[in-house]
């Protein structure tokens, strides 16, 4: 007798988990990055061959989910939400593809090359059995790099090319990873078992030996014929990349706008709490500048680890019970120092779906071994509690009552950007910015967000600066004019705003999503307060959102202003 469950139909919620399934045999990345074993020993085929067969898996997939919509059982909010998402995601993901866009994959942040190195950081290394794995996926690593090249080398014969700024970064990244007497893959290996010695050597000097090779390829052929080529990506394949990045078809202009309307207010702001670090100091940056040599300041490495972690700790605790519940499992995050030659910007890698692998931030530490404070606490509250982790992780945790797509692979970047941004506001507004020093980093932090949105959407675009602007008003927006404004209004110091400006370069349109997100969030919150009145709830309001899984820009402020 047949079962005919198995020939039914599946619901949306189904749908998007099978395609996660289908996905992590593509892409063991991925899987690695949920915690799924198996993966664990492998890498994702980055040739035109491989990001075609993801392209497949996303057309059968929505194929699947039209029909899956039209199920009765479908007509439920958990349903529609999660085959909104779904269709949402899949359909930027292709436009991307349409747009050739893995032809030119070039950036000092997010190419297939940086998410090769760094997914070895996630891999478990408890075992025999963990390096026996890693082992197996050093073997894969030339492999990657050579799928990943091909597409470049499409993409030069079919003359779309990556930026020349990014390509150069990228060339300098890859030799500080092939090292000087060994590579950053030799290093990684050699803390590996005695017994698997021979074999994670060889692995990791083949591993070395790709990079230099990629390296070579970038540096002879790919920059020489891409150093004539625009930096700036235009309007039309900005607004592709915007939608993915942001989940909505944004008014470009109108962002823009916001954005100077942002700068402005921040500005004033800025001044007033300047006044307080360095009365007569003339601009805010110059306060910064002299809290930089003479504010309050951690020496070590190590001990701003610790420091960090204690951040964390103390942000948890004080937050638990109050302004969220935070299941035990959710609590615990840790503080790690990043691997050598990446970006210079801080990151979070979420938990594994089993929580095995705890959620991570990650300080890149650029040679330093000074950390001022002002630089690192509402950062540390915007990568790790009450920003990213505690939305990611509380996805992670109510996974089974969304999807694992809502959970994890359906993450829309603004969604998250915004959150964690609204965290940071949130810590200032409940008191954690202890003093005009904090409160002065947090709002330079702020600043640079504004000016993201000006300078990426300015110089993609090349829009006119406008005319109440104190610099350079009436001109176009270039990368040039980008990094020179960007760094007159940031208290970070230059490698961090030449490596802030080239990722903006390589990822158009992810940058503004941390302003629009906010915005969205806030909005939200402002909805469902004057909806609910003096009962409002903000405790039981950030759960709730923060239990909803992803949702792009398009339909946030609508399902926030419900809770």
């Amino acid at each position: 007798m047949s079962d005919n469950s198995t020939l039914r139909t599946p619901l949306p919620r189904e749908v998007a988990d099978a395609y996660v399934d289908a996905l992590i045999a593509l892409d063991p990345v991925l899987g690695t990055s949920l915690g799924v074993r198996a993966s664990n020993r492998s890498l994702p085929d980055y040739s035109p061959e491989g990001r075609q067969a993801v392209a497949e898996l996303a057309r059968h997939t929505l194929a699947v989910l039209d029909e899956a919509e039209q199920r009765p059982e479908a007509d439920t909010e958990a349903e529609r939400r999660c085959g909104r998402l779904l269709r949402e995601r899949l359909t930027a993901e292709l436009a991307v593809h349409a747009a050739r866009e893995d032809l030119r994959a070039v950036s000092n942040i997010h190419s297939p090359a940086h998410t090769v190195r760094e997914v070895f950081t996630l891999n478990p290394t408890e075992t025999d059995e963990d390096w026996a794995d890693i082992a197996e996926r050093l073997r894969g690593v030339p492999a990657a790099f050579e799928g990943y090249r091909q597409c470049l080398e499409l993409g030069l014969e079919q003359g779309l090319l990556g930026g020349p700024r990014p390509t150069a970064t990228f060339v300098e990244q890859l030799t500080e990873w092939a090292g000087r007497e060994r590579g950053w893959f030799e290093e990684f290996a050699a803390d590996g078992p005695a017994s698997l010695r021979a074999e994670l050597d060889e692995a990791a000097r083949a591993a070395t030996a790709s990079v230099v090779a990629l390296r070579d390829w970038m540096r002879d052929v790919y920059a020489p014929a891409v150093q004539d080529a625009p930096d700036a990506v235009g309007r039309e394949r900005y607004a592709v990349w915007a939608r993915a990045f942001n989940g909505a078809d944004l008014d470009l202009d109108e962002a823009y706008a916001y954005g100077w309307a942002e700068y402005h207010r921040l500005l004033a702001e800025m001044r007033t709490e300047a006044e307080k670090v360095l009365p007569g100091a003339g601009t805010p940056w110059a306060a910064l500048a002299w809290l930089d040599e003479h504010g309050t300041h951690i020496e070590g490495v190590e001990e701003v680890r610790v420091w960090l972690q204690a951040l964390m700790d103390e942000a948890i605790d004080s937050l638990d019970g109050t302004h969220f519940d935070l299941a035990e499992r959710v609590r615990r995050v840790e503080s790690r120092i990043a691997p050598a030659g990446g970006a210079a910007a801080p990151y979070y890698t979420s938990p594994s779906e089993d929580f095995s692998r705890p959620g991570i931030t990650w300080l890149p530490t650029m040679g330093e071994t000074r950390f001022p404070v002002y630089d690192l606490v509402s950062t540390w509250y915007h990568e790790g509690v009450p920003g990213h982790h505690l939305q990611l992780a509380q996805w992670a945790h109510v996974a089974d009552q969304l999807s694992r797509y809502q959970a994890s692979v359906g993450l829309v970047s603004a969604n998250a950007e915004g959150w964690a941004l609204y965290a940071e506001r949130l810590m200032d507004e409940l008191g954690f910015l202890k003093d005009a020093e904090q409160r002065l980093g947090y709002l330079d932090a702020q600043m640079m967000r504004s000016t993201r949105i000006i300078v990426d959407i300015g110089m993609h675009l090349e829009l006119e600066i406008p005319a109440d602007s104190p610099f350079h008003p009436g001109e176009r927006w270039t990368p040039d004019l980008a990094q020179e404004f960007f760094g007159m209004h940031s208290g970070r110091p230059a490698d961090f705003v030449e490596s802030e400006l080239t990722r903006y370069l390589s990822m158009p349109g992810q940058a503004i999503g941390y302003k629009l997100g906010e915005r969205a969030w806030l909005k939200g919150r402002e909805n469902a307060r004057a909806a609910h009145g003096e009962s409002f709830d903000l405790k039981a309001w950030h759960m709730a959102a923060l239990s909803q899984g992803s949702l792009g820009l398009d339909d946030l402020v609508d399902e926030l202003s419900k809770l």
